[in-house]
């Protein structure tokens, strides 16, 4: 009874419910025995979602609704569909030796011991709150239902496919409903970055952009494209009859426990609309500076530079360098509640606590100059600006940056050094960019050998030319195999290969003078520079990636 005044007392404290709504519940309660948070949602004092949400904090437990979830097919084979409806409980994911599950009463202690003794494997369990509606309707949403991608596709060869059903949300018996989120939660799983639905003339291609390379996943026969294209633009809320047009949309699903969003993009093509779905996993967008993978010295430059109050600090390289992940690793360790952080970006792909954050929309005039304008307006201490594309955009940056704020910003160039003509190029003035910038972090991100199965070798000649390995010395490097751990591809995570550019006197002299990049280069490697291919095949040295790898995203030509 302890604990139950406890959530009435919060509830009032917080101004929820009203002490005489308290008061009603409480002698509902005494005369039907149900819990109390149940009577106030049935009485219609508090919503079901505050509910779950006071009453996880009450007792200590995490809490979250089962709308949108897709559990993991693993997990329910643990949990038998008849204990999982006696007990009201629903396993959501498992991963390693945890496994996460949905309880009404997550702090019933015998509960807990009768589902660790049904499981009878060595296992921890890690309960969440949900409420029990949401339980009941996720039991029978779920269990008795094909959930693996080759089991449904038997379903689906044996059975015929209704687009009606397939375009609502409740008719979870449609086999392409299950399909679809078995192949998002499939893609999630093996951390893909990007879904591609590829329609050829007689079947669709299904292929993972997995650290940065494509892989084709599955092949499907064509006759299930149709109901797999309403499927997909229901989900992302897209016109259905519009076939002719290219169309974005957004959708989001919660796998293995964590919500995931997606961005959805499809472009009419000769066999049919292609459709390619970003993942943006929010835990693994913002990753903590210190575990960014970079090396000791990039490190210590970024720390650097990030110390200085004013000026303005860009990230360079091409499309998936992950220049994102690095700029938001660098708002959150700046991040407190003694600044103001905000944002421009096109569009937001991780919401960010304490950070204001705004998205593009340049067809009502919303650019990125006119942002950084209404920014400044808004007292800010630190701003994020998307990306530099024009002259106005740049000189909006670097006047913001002049005026005492930290400006971070990302530039399409494909070194730090060229960062200043790609600037000058666009119209900005030596006088403003001289004294305004920071230091300019250039990246790219290579493949990591899995450490499970890289195999050693001795290297050729060739070779250790190119790494500047003397002829008679001795080294042993590593060549990609390929194992179970890594799905036999010999790569396992991603690293971030960078060139750090700290600006000084000397520079911002050189900036002044339009020196050439040459001149430019010269002064930097003086002062200690290390250009972003010297840094690339440090890592080849280590046996951490192969020189296959590095010639991907960085030019070796010049070396031989």
């Amino acid at each position: 009874m302890a604990q139950v005044v406890r959530l009435g007392d919060k509830l009032v404290l917080e101004g929820v419910i009203t002490a005489d709504q308290l008061r009603i519940a409480l002698t509902e309660q005494k005369l039907t025995g149900k819990k109390l948070g149940e009577i106030l949602v049935s009485l219609g004092f508090l919503s079901e979602e505050d509910s779950r949400e006071i009453l996880g904090e009450v007792v200590g437990y995490s809490s979250m609704t089962l709308k949108g979830v897709v559990p993991d097919s693993h997990a329910l084979t643990l949990v038998s569909e008849s204990f999982a409806r006696s007990h009201l409980v629903m396993p959501i994911s498992v991963t390693d030796d945890r496994l996460k599950i949905a309880m009404a009463s997550p702090d019933d202690i015998l509960l807990l011991d009768k589902l660790k003794r049904h499981i009878k494997k060595d296992i921890r369990i890690e309960p969440v709150l949900v409420s029990e509606t949401d339980i009941q309707h996720a039991i029978d949403h779920y269990y008795g239902y094909e959930l693996s991608i080759d089991g449904i596709l038997r379903e689906l060869e044996t059975g015929q496919v209704d687009l009606y059903s397939v375009a609502e949300k409740d008719e979870y018996s449609q086999p392409m409903v299950r399909l679809v989120d078995a192949i998002l939660t499939d893609a999630v799983k093996n951390g893909a970055s990007d879904i591609h639905f590829e329609p050829e003339q007689h079947y669709i291609r299904v292929r993972y952009r997995i650290d940065g390379v494509l892989a084709t996943i599955r092949l499907f026969h064509k006759s299930i494209w149709s109901s797999l294209v309403v499927r997909l633009k229901v989900m992302a809320k897209l016109d259905l009859t519009d076939q002719r047009m290219p169309q974005d949309g957004h959708m989001d699903l919660i796998v293995h426990g964590r919500k995931i969003d997606f961005r959805v993009s499809s472009l009419p093509g000769t066999d049919g609309e292609n459709f390619v779905l970003r993942i943006l996993d929010r835990e693994k967008g913002i990753v903590p500076l210190e575990q960014l993978g970079l090396d000791a010295g990039s490190y210590q430059d970024l720390k650097l530079m990030m110390s200085r109050p004013t000026g303005i600090l860009l990230v360079t390289g091409p499309t998936g360098s992950g220049k994102t992940t690095t700029l938001y690793s660098m708002l959150n360790e700046l991040n407190h509640e003694g600044v103001n952080i905000m944002t421009l970006e096109d569009p937001v792909e991780y919401p960010m606590s304490m950070i204001r954050q705004t998205s593009i929309n340049e067809d009502i005039g919303m650019t990125f100059a006119a942002g950084v304008r209404a920014l400044l307006r808004q007292d800010p201490d630190i701003i994020l600006i998307g990306e530099v594309r024009d002259g106005e955009t740049a000189e909006m940056a670097l006047r913001a940056a002049m005026t005492g704020h930290q400006v971070f910003a990302t530039l399409h160039t494909n070194s730090a050094i060229g960062s200043i003509p790609r600037l000058f190029d666009i119209g900005v003035q030596p006088s403003i960019l001289s004294g305004n910038i920071i230091g300019i972090l250039a990246q790219r991100l290579v493949r990591r050998l899995c450490p499970n199965c890289k195999a050693p070798y001795k290297p050729e000649p060739f070779e250790k030319e190119i790494l500047g390995i003397k002829a008679e010395e001795d080294i042993t490097l590593y060549h990609a195999q390929g194992c179970k751990h890594c799905n036999d591809i010999g790569y396992k995570g991603r690293i971030a290969i960078t060139e750090t550019l700290r600006f000084t006197d000397e520079l911002d002299e050189l900036i002044l003078q339009r020196a050439s990049q040459h001149q430019i280069l010269e002064m930097a490697i003086s002062q200690g520079f290390r250009p972003i291919l010297q840094n690339a095949l440090k890592w080849v040295r280590s046996g951490d990636t192969t020189l296959d790898e590095i010639s991907r995203v960085v030019d070796l030509t010049e070396l031989i």
